[in-house]
């Protein structure tokens, strides 16, 4: 910005001899938004140091933070991938709900295919009006249920013949019957049946005596009503699995 301004001359003197000085004021505004610049250019590279510090020095926290969570999410998927542990956990969090682990001690084939239930051992526990009665279930309230069951078995599959000439296609067979006054008789809830030593390219692992081994699982949604006994039937009772939860049975409430 540029001023004028009138010096003073001799009072004696006319207008015409006058002398004219201009004098150029400078004003400070643009001094102060150079200076305003230049605070916050500083204050900005000041700023990002601070956070290039600390994300370096947060870093291994972060790194070991999250290895730890890697194997903690890979626990939980191995949990997730045991249908046993699966159905204990969904069943635990219904309000009616019963599960039970198999047993099968002595003289098994005396029991003529009753697997023996066993609740309030293990994993097994029952809640919501469930309840075991001649190793039957007992409905407690009209509903829909999730039943669910499983047989595992080892079946030795070798004869003891020289030629290696082992049992061929043994029968396995689980069931679950269902009695409702409504029917007024029992009735086949769920079944499956499947072949053991079937498979004669294991026959080397049948002579060293490791068996052959599977799972029936049975498992669907029904409608059921307040006083219902359901039971399992099985066969090859003495070639039964029932350690470390391979043979259970259950349902919950939906």
């Amino acid at each position: 910005m540029v001023a004028y301004t009138t010096a003073p001359g001799d009072v004696e003197m006319g207008l015409e001899e006058r002398m004219v000085v201009l004098v150029e004021k400078k004003s400070s505004t643009g001094h102060m938004w150079k200076v305003a610049v230049a605070l916050l250019v500083v204050a900005l590279c000041l700023g990002s140091v601070l956070l290039l510090a600390c994300y370096w020095s947060g870093k291994p926290y972060l790194m070991t933070q999250s290895g730890h969570t890697e194997a903690l999410i890979k626990n939980d998927i191995a949990e997730k991938t045991d249908p046993h542990t699966t159905l204990r956990r969904i069943s635990s969090k219904a309000k009616a709900a019963i599960h039970l682990e198999g047993s099968c001690e002595e003289d098994c084939e005396n029991l003529q295919g009753q697997l023996e239930w066993r609740s309030g051992q293990g994993q097994a526990f029952a809640q919501g009006g469930f309840r075991l009665v001649n190793n039957q279930i007992v409905i407690p309230q009209t509903g829909l249920y999730f039943v669910y069951s499983q047989a595992s078995f080892r079946v030795s599959c070798s004869d003891g013949d020289e030629e290696g000439a082992g049992r061929r296609h043994t029968p396995l067979s689980h069931r679950i019957w269902r009695y409702s006054d409504s029917l007024g008789r029992k009735a086949s809830l769920m079944n499956a049946v499947r072949s053991a030593c079937q498979n004669t390219v294991q026959e080397d692992s049948y002579r060293d005596g490791q068996g052959w081994y599977n799972a029936i699982y049975l498992g669907a949604v029904f409608q059921l009503h307040k006083g219902d006994q359901l039971w399992t039937e099985t066969n090859q009772l003495s070639e039964l699995e029932t350690e470390d939860g391979r043979t259970f049975f259950g349902m919950f409430a939906l």
